[in-house]
């Protein structure tokens, strides 16, 4: 179950309340920090796929919680950047 994939995920779910953090109310260098943070558990979610597959450890649990992840890590950023009105909505022109 816990198997070094699974562990792999399991760190981008918990590494997304450290991101909060750092764009909570940003310095110049959390910026950076963060974006090396994101870098980091992106590289993390190509290694978890790369292994259970090479080692034949693809479980259910890494199934299921590894889009999860993905969406958690996109969602964090997007609702961070929101909050902190580095981005608006309203750019979004009707077609």
């Amino acid at each position: 179950m816990l198997t070094l994939p699974n562990i792999l995920t399991l760190s981008r779910i918990l590494a997304m309340p450290v991101m909060v953090l750092l764009l909570w109310h940003p310095s110049p260098w959390d910026y950076w920090l963060a974006f090396g943070l994101y870098a980091l558990v992106g590289i993390t979610d190509y290694f978890d796929g790369y292994l259970a597959r090479a080692q034949g450890t693809v479980s259910k649990l890494g199934v299921f919680l590894d889009p999860i992840a993905d969406k958690i890590m996109v969602a964090t950023v997007i609702v961070m950047l929101v909050f902190t009105r580095a981005i608006d909505g309203l750019a979004v022109v009707a077609a």
